[in-house]
């Protein structure tokens, strides 16, 4: 999966805004404020820092050793960086970046969850 290809999948989820929080180099994916998803546009390999369960996550590592590693900069336990053009299969890019919402939203506040639920519709 591509940058393009990323960008697209984030944006058309529910509640999420594409932020640059940490200057122009970094791409932050918010799902009701809430970091889901970042990555940085100044490298030439092209990453994504995805939230994981703690279990979860040390399974993927163990599945997909140096595809799958613990988040770069970031909590290294519920965190994981997925090397996104070096041979995982897009199946499990898009399960891995809709587990990453799903916990975000899963953890929202009750009034932000709410918030979604209207933009749903």
């Amino acid at each position: 999966m591509n940058i393009e290809s990323f960008r697209d999948n984030c944006l058309q989820r529910p509640g999420v805004e594409e932020t640059l929080p940490f200057g122009p180099e970094t791409l932050v994916y918010k799902v009701m404020g809430k970091a889901f998803a970042l990555t940085s546009l100044d490298e030439d390999i092209f990453r994504v820092n995805l939230k994981c369960d703690p279990e979860k996550a040390i399974e993927l590592r163990d599945a997909y050793p140096g595809l799958i590693i613990p988040g770069w900069h970031m909590n290294k336990k519920h965190w994981n960086t997925v090397y996104f053009e070096e041979g995982l299969p897009e199946k499990i890019l898009h399960e891995l970046m809709d587990h990453s919402y799903r916990l975000v939203v899963d953890g929202l506040p009750k009034k932000l969850k709410q918030a979604l639920e209207q933009l749903n519709g």
